[in-house]
């Protein structure tokens, strides 16, 4: 491929870039461009006087100050009389203005240092070299002046640090190059503003699907252009679009809502039967002898155990299909001494220690006792179930500011970071190879119960490294209120 070929290649991607880029920042940037390059040449100029004017003015004002130490030093400062210290009397109140230092050498007694201002460290600036200078970023200046004995004299080396002259400098290269970006920025936005009233057709349209996008509600309607051109075609193009995504989302939550309400129904319906497979279970169960009740009492285990499967799916169910139990004031005490009674033999056939503790007052709540009984039990159930054994199961309840919080520990080996941000999630089971069958509904109903009674329920780790579930529900008396 040739030079030429080559070159007009280039300049064909070149321009086919630039024609992918929308037109208003075509215009604002050309603009801006324009800007940003008139500013840079002004902020160098500019920038250069400044910063030498602020240079000359620092050091006019250190020798101003060097002129007015040795001013007020000449005659004045010396030793004395009666204990022989030097006395530099107001001269570091003088000095250390403006984080200057000061040291003040004795030239009759071989150079002795009468008194340093400005830092712990003695004797930073050295008499030597010439003076004005820069040192240690110190702007150092130095004055002779005569003590007040009129035969002595003394060395006076003042210096004040050079970060404060760097810093106004920054700061005023700071301000020029705000000032450049900013004048770029204005001029991109006035071309970018002029460009927008040529378009604002197409960016009306778009900042409506955006919004539509963002809250994924296709009911919304595209603004009509009232025109027959290109932009009015698409805004109509859009509405018809929107109109059929708004009657599939019916659809679906329709059909979703039907679902919801089936297994509500379902479960409910199968309660009945369930009921009176049991019943008859139980009377085979008592009946028969042998292989026959060996066989009728496991299809009483599996039955019960449907039973309880179904009335985990109905209250999921009730609770998908905003089905709400009639909520009464009751003590949540109780109900968890409730569970607690109910729980002492698995505890006990688990080799665990289970206590409670429902010695706090104002733990009165507004819900539905099964629910709510539903909700403890399964929270101490899990942590027997899923704990080995001695280990200690502690629930409690509290009564914090406007709340009742149910709290279930345990000092068992815990529950793995990773599962505990989908343990409340349906059909999830933890514990590895200690976990026992179950549905993996038990969590999900504590979660839909606490939710449904307004409020939560979450799980971390003790000190101890076990596992702590944390219920809270609005106190009966805050809901009264409200």
């Amino acid at each position: 491929m040739s030079l030429d070929s080559s070159i007009r290649s280039a300049a064909q991607a070149t321009y086919s870039a630039y024609r992918r880029v929308p037109i208003r920042w075509r215009l604002a940037g050309g603009s801006a461009a324009l800007t940003f390059v008139i500013l840079c040449g002004f902020a160098v100029i500019v920038g250069f006087l400044t910063t030498r004017q602020i240079g000359i003015q620092f050091k006019d004002s250190v020798n101003r100050t060097a002129d007015a130490l040795a001013t007020y030093a000449n005659g004045r400062i010396g030793y004395d009389a009666a204990t022989g210290a030097a006395n530099c009397g107001q001269l570091g109140a003088l000095a250390t203005g403006e984080s200057g230092k000061l040291t003040v050498y004795n030239d009759s007694r071989g150079g002795e240092i009468m008194c340093f201002y400005g830092s712990s460290q003695r004797a930073v600036f050295k008499p030597q070299g010439t003076y004005p200078r820069d040192e240690s970023g110190y702007r150092v200046t130095a004055r002779w002046v005569t003590l007040n004995n009129g035969v002595e004299r003394a060395l006076i080396i003042y210096g004040r640090p050079l970060s404060a002259t760097k810093a106004t400098i920054a700061k005023v290269r700071f301000f020029i190059v705000f000032g450049v970006l900013g004048g770029a920025a204005l001029a991109l936005a006035a071309g970018l503003f002029v460009a927008r009233r040529a378009m604002a057709p197409i960016a009306e349209l778009t900042a409506t699907a955006r919004e539509i996008g963002r809250t994924r509600d296709p009911s919304r309607h595209m603004p009509q252009q009232g025109s027959d051109d290109e932009v009015g075609e698409l805004a109509a193009t859009l509405e018809e679009m929107l109109q059929a995504l708004d009657r599939a989302q019916s659809e679906t939550e329709a059909t979703l809502a039907r679902q919801r309400e089936f297994v509500a129904d379902a479960s409910h319906e199968l309660r009945t039967p369930l009921t009176s497979v049991l019943a008859n279970l139980e009377l085979l169960e008592e009946t028969l002898e042998g292989d026959q009740r060996d066989a009728a009492a496991s299809a009483l285990r599996s039955s019960r155990r449907m039973r309880r499967l179904v009335a985990d799916l109905l209250l999921l169910a009730r609770a998908d299909a905003g089905r709400v139990v009639p909520h009464v004031p009751l003590d949540l005490g109780q109900v968890l001494v409730e569970v607690a009674g109910e729980l002492e033999p698995l505890a006990a056939s688990a080799d665990h220690e289970f206590s409670i503790d429902t010695s706090a007052e104002g733990t009165l709540v507004s819900g539905a006792r099964d629910e709510l009984h539903r909700m403890a039990l399964n929270l101490v159930e899990n942590s027997l179930r899923h704990t080995p054994p001695g280990t200690h199961v502690h629930a409690a309840l509290q009564h914090v500011g406007d709340e009742v919080v149910l709290t279930v520990q345990d000092d068992g080996p815990g529950i793995p970071e990773p599962l505990r941000e989908k343990l409340f999630e349906r059909f999830v089971r933890g514990g590895g190879d200690r976990a026992p069958s179950g549905s993996g509904l038990g969590l999900a109903i504590v979660r839909a119960v606490a939710r449904s009674h307004g409020g939560d329920v979450t799980v971390d780790e003790t000190p101890g490294g076990g596992a702590r579930f944390v219920v809270r529900l609005p106190a009966a008396s805050q809901l009264a209120v409200a």
